[in-house]
């Protein structure tokens, strides 16, 4: 393999890797926010980080929203394996249990926002 393009495909694992790192540490960040970083959460959000991997390398461009959508995988990954609705809003007046969600649902500068209320709560890794 010529030498340019052996380094072409570092730069780019390096830019993936570090993409799904800065990922990770923003939602295990709100998981100990909200005391929900459990071994089995920290399990699901592992797998979906994983799982990422592949997203990112068919579209290095989208390096900028992995974080937000592995923040939506971790959130529905948990409810549909029993660990509960994450994270709970408690931003707002609605007694009703729910959590916030993920703003834009694909873009970059994700963010938690409550639905019911309409109102932004906090930047990912920030609650």
């Amino acid at each position: 393999m010529p030498r340019g393009r052996r380094d072409e495909r570092e730069s780019v694992d390096v830019t993936i890797d570090d993409a799904l790192f800065a990922a990770r540490a923003l939602v295990l960040r709100d998981l100990n926010a909200r005391k929900t970083d459990s071994p089995n959460a920290v399990d699901v959000l592992d797998q979906v980080v994983v799982e990422r991997r592949w997203w990112v390398e068919q579209w290095p461009d989208g390096a900028d929203f992995v974080a937000g959508l592995i923040a939506q995988d971790v959130q529905e990954r948990m409810l549909d394996g029993g660990l509960g609705r994450w994270p709970r809003c408690t931003a707002c007046d609605d007694t009703s249990v729910h959590e916030l969600r993920i703003e834009p649902e694909l873009g970059p500068d994700p963010h938690w926002v409550c639905e019911k209320a309409g109102m932004t709560v906090a930047a990912l890794g920030s609650l």
